[in-house]
């Protein structure tokens, strides 16, 4: 690498050729900038002193196809700059020419400065210009260049900031403006090709204030350091059909990298938003060394760009999908890793049809719909739909999503009808983010003739004004505060409609008969209220239920196969017995003697018994929990899955764990616990032990 100050005119002047690699962003100067930029050269110009003003660095690398006639410089640091002087150069150049105005004998004339700062006009073809961009910014530029009409579909800033450039010349010493171009410097790095790592010495200098987006950073990575016929081929098949989905968004682009950085490497905690071009690289450092897999890598990216904008943004996806993906992004965002993973069997796989896709996808709408109604908490549900994606089977993906919902637990177990019913009749629903779309789709739900609920607002049908009319409370009677403050915001009280503002607090019977009431309202779901002659808890409590018992049926159960949850549990037991090491777990050599002889006698009870190393006890599963050891330091504890009061013991062995708060180290609950102090007492413990088996077998 070779840096040195330099003057910029000394970089662009000469028989050469800037060209912008096609995996660098789109010109995006503002006028902002370029009056910041003018403002410098105004400065300078009128600098009596002969100092310069330095304006940055401009780091290149030589194209293949460079030859020492014609030297051709991929620019890999520095665009913005050298497109907005080309930009105030032709601007100066042509108004130079259309002005008129001519000055000393070194001053700038057109002819000049297009020489020297614009074109090679000894060459011809690609070769003319000094500066070659990418996609719409080069026709642009070339318009400008070549004085030509701007094209059919323009970049906007290219043409912008040149006209701007164009309104500041007026009244201005174009010689004054031609002084001060010259006198600005830059930090001159030429980077040689084999030598120097383009990547890392962009990573440096960007190292601050960088404004590049994470998306941006991993585009440079793969591309920067191949030749650039490579680059362009990868990007035109590839990188430019991922961008084109995700265009205007680099929020959304950057989150489907980490989403699928986290599938591919079945993560279980979520990259921060800023480390994602990091994690990127920990993944794929070698890929520049390997470009023979590139295509394989940004093949996968474009179908994987694919699934995520098609849950994430509503594009591109299949027509029975749309609504049924619109729905769950109402509610949720973070299962995108998820639903990745299901596109993946329906597209590539081809394990999942259509009818399937449909039904994962209310499923999970179901599980977090009626969570949200439940009151259940939201914050980790990345790391639950994370797992899931991660635990789907290819072969059987609507299967195995439905028993990894079934293993959820406690904080995020699947609410049950039960469960659901109970809080949408009796809690305040009115609150729920979720409440508008619980009354639309209870409006909609199985309807071939849809009612456009978008206009509507949510309409208590007794009022809110906790200074009720007299009407309302003699209707209500003597109890009408607190039948108020009980049944306000249940479910049996709310409606949909456009005439919010009309119906306001008036009596039930106006709201009935005003026009565009009740009784005119084309709204399904006020029909059982049009058909009352009073409104009390009475009848909200029979519309809540009626409206519950749809709700049931529009987000379904779950329902599992008991046996395939089994073999599910069994199957994770497993694997996280491999990962783990009995012999690590610490304990005295008199406790190992003892719990040697032990975990012999245990594992014979059943070939299918488990055995799991935990972090200071080993514990027994057959798939359920049935039996932990615990070493102490000159005899075990043993922990048992029984109730002290069904236990047989012949020995009389068993004590009452309840009569403990605790057990050091213990990992798990058990009823009954038994001490191992001699090898004589193991013989006494395997009957109890045998007992904690055959009742969890039963």
């Amino acid at each position: 690498m070779k840096a040195i100050d330099r003057p910029f005119a000394k970089i662009i002047n000469g028989t050469s050729q800037f060209l912008i690699p096609v995996f660098q962003r789109d010109y995006s100067w503002t006028e902002a900038q370029c009056r910041r930029l003018w403002q410098d050269i105004l400065h300078i110009a009128s600098d009596t002193t002969d100092r310069g003003h330095f304006l940055g660095s401009v780091v290149y690398v030589s194209a293949t196809d460079t030859s020492a006639a014609f030297t051709r410089w991929l620019l890999i640091d520095g665009q913005q700059r050298v497109t907005t002087l080309t930009l105030l150069l032709a601007a100066l150049r042509d108004h130079i020419a259309q002005s008129g105005w001519s000055g000393t004998d070194d001053g700038p004339t057109a002819r000049r400065v297009e020489r020297y700062f614009l074109k090679n006009v000894d060459e011809e073809g690609s070769r003319q210009s000094k500066l070659v961009l990418r996609r719409r910014d080069q026709a642009s530029l070339q318009a400008i260049l070549d004085g030509d009409d701007p094209p059919n579909s323009p970049s906007e800033r290219i043409r912008d900031n040149y006209d701007w450039f164009r309104e500041q010349l007026t009244g201005v010493d174009p010689e004054l403006v031609y002084n001060g171009i010259n006198r600005l410097l830059v930090v001159d790095v030429m980077l040689h090709r084999g030598t120097d790592d383009p990547q890392l010495i962009f990573e440096s200098l960007n190292s601050t204030g960088m404004d590049l987006s994470q998306s941006d950073l991993i585009r440079n990575f793969i591309l920067m350091c191949l030749p650039e016929s490579d680059q362009t081929r990868l990007y035109d098949r590839y990188w430019s059909s991922i961008e084109s989905l995700f265009h205007g968004s680099d929020k959304a682009f950057d989150g489907f990298i980490r989403e699928y950085l986290a599938l591919r490497s079945r993560a279980t905690k979520q990259e921060r938003a800023d480390e994602i071009y990091a994690a990127f690289r920990r993944a794929f450092g070698a890929i520049g060394s390997e470009p023979e897999k590139l295509d394989a890598l940004l093949g996968e990216l474009l179908r994987f760009a694919r699934y995520y904008a098609a849950f994430s943004l509503g594009a591109h996806s299949p027509e029975e999908l749309r609504k049924p993906l619109a729905r769950l992004r109402r509610l949720v965002d973070v299962p995108a890793i998820l639903i990745m993973r299901l596109f993946e069997c329906y597209d590539t796989h081809k394990t999942l049809d259509l009818r399937g896709f449909v039904a994962a996808i209310a499923l999970i709408e179901s599980y977090v719909f009626r969570r949200a109604i439940c009151g259940e908490q939201t914050r980790g549900y990345w790391q639950v739909f994370a797992g899931l994606a991660h635990q789907i089977d290819a072969a059987r993906p609507l299967d195995s999503l439905t028993v990894g919902l079934a293993r959820q637990r406690d904080a995020y177990r699947f609410p049950s009808d039960e469960e659901f019913e109970q809080a949408l009749v009796e809690r305040d629903v009115y609150g729920k983010r979720v409440c508008f779309d619980l009354l639309d789709r209870l409006e909609n739900h199985g309807s071939k003739e849809p009612t456009d609920t978008s206009g509507y607002s949510i309409e208590h049908v007794m009022p809110q004004n906790e200074k009720l009319s007299a009407e309302w409370r003699a209707m209500l009677g003597e109890d009408w505060a607190a039948i108020q403050r009980q049944w306000l915001h249940r479910l049996g009280n709310l409606t949909l409609t456009g005439y919010n503002s009309s119906y306001s607090d008036r009596p039930f019977a106006e709201k009935k008969t005003i026009s565009g009431g009740f009784e005119e309202s084309s709204v399904r779901l006020n029909k059982y209220i049009r058909e009352q002659a009073a409104w009390t808890p009475a009848q909200m409590r029979v519309r809540g239920d009626d409206l519950a018992k749809r709700a049931l049926a529009i987000w379904p159960r779950l329902e599992a196969d008991p046996a395939m949850v089994q073999a599910a549990e069994r199957d994770d037991l497993r694997r996280r017995a491999e990962r783990r090491d009995v012999a690590k777990v610490p304990m005295t050599d008199a406790a190992r003697k003892l719990f040697d002889q032990l975990r012999t006698a245990v594992l014979e009870v059943d070939s299918e018994i488990i055995e799991l190393a935990e972090p200071h006890s080993v514990s027994y599963h057959g798939p359920e929990f049935f039996l932990e050891i615990i070493p102490r330091k000159n005899k075990l504890t043993l922990l048992l899955a029984l109730d002290f009061n069904e236990v047989d013991d012949p020995h009389s062995v068993a004590q009452d764990a309840s009569d403990f708060k605790f057990f050091v180290h213990a990992q798990y609950d058990g009823g009954v616990f038994v001490s191992v102090s001699v090898p004589e007492d193991v013989a006494k413990a395997l009957p109890v032990i045998q007992q904690a088996r055959t009742l969890l077998s039963a």
